[in-house]
């Protein structure tokens, strides 16, 4: 798995992280998952994607949190 299958364009997409060679972007693919949708179900919706895409943007947004510091939310 490499995160080199994520890229960044002015152009594309505002400048959001997207899969390479595509107009989907790291947040809308993390969203899908989030609200439950399975590796599988996105490989069927969006033909030409690869199971190490998904992955790439795991790691991609792992990687970006890595080195950040959070803040209690107060409950």
């Amino acid at each position: 798995m490499s995160i080199s299958r994520i890229t960044t364009n002015p152009e594309v997409m505002v400048g959001k992280p997207v899969i390479k060679g595509t107009r989907l972007t790291v947040e809308y693919v993390l969203n899908l998952l989030a609200h439950g949708a399975t590796t599988a179900e996105i490989l069927e919706e969006y033909e030409g994607l690869v199971e190490e895409d998904i992955r790439a943007c795991l790691l991609f947004a792992s990687q970006s949190i890595q080195n950040t510091t959070f803040m209690p939310l107060r409950v």
